[in-house]
């Protein structure tokens, strides 16, 4: 069982990597975000909490994070031959919790974090193109946008660091083609497979 993370600030593109790493190598994709709007769009409790907070530009609650990712990676089928994290962790408590959860529902660790770094100028023209083509109301104030990026550096980053030391961080420049990014991914997990 393989778990990778997808790394980067909100609009660098970890969403279409994913795609294209889920029908190369088999893995079920965990976004953080698909899964909280879809308890948005239920109404449930974690949907209304997490409805208010993101329109705010905030990250939710590390513990309603953490319980909706338990639930996908510990009652998992026997099909899936690994996972590719989207969005998370994004705090460096989140990535220690998640070490915890892996080692208590597996016996793993994270295989590599790929982080895509685009600067911010890029990042916000890609969220707000996207607001207009998937009609995304959390993307489309450019207020929420500088938020979401100013709280990406402020409490994500230190996340480099983390990682680093652990010996899983790869840098990934996020502001080539879609083609080349996916490449140069491919590159760091067939680093991994003698592992």
């Amino acid at each position: 069982m393989k778990y990778f993370i997808i790394f980067g600030p909100p609009g660098a593109g970890k969403g279409t990597q994913s795609t294209l790493l889920i029908e190369k190598y088999g893995l079920r994709h965990i976004s953080t975000g698909e899964l909280l709007r879809e308890e948005i769009a239920k109404g449930s409790d974690v949907g209304k909490i997490a409805k208010e907070l993101i329109n705010k530009g905030q990250f939710v609650d590390d513990k309603i994070v953490l319980d909706i990712i338990k639930d996908q990676i510990c009652n998992r089928d026997s099909t899936v031959r690994g996972f590719i994290f989207d969005g998370f962790p994004r705090t460096i408590s989140q990535a220690e919790a998640f070490d915890k959860l892996l080692l208590e529902c597996n016996k793993r660790s994270v295989n590599a974090v790929m982080s895509l770094e685009v600067e911010d100028k890029l990042i916000v023209d890609r969220i707000r193109k996207r607001a207009e083509i998937e009609g995304r109301k959390d993307d489309s104030s450019i207020e929420t946008i500088l938020n979401r990026i100013k709280t990406y550096h402020a409490k994500t980053e230190p996340l480099i660091a983390y990682y680093k030391e652990k010996g899983k961080y790869h840098h990934i420049k996020g502001d080539l083609p879609v083609d080349d990014i996916f490449k140069n991914i491919c590159s760091i997990i067939e680093g991994l497979k003698n592992e």
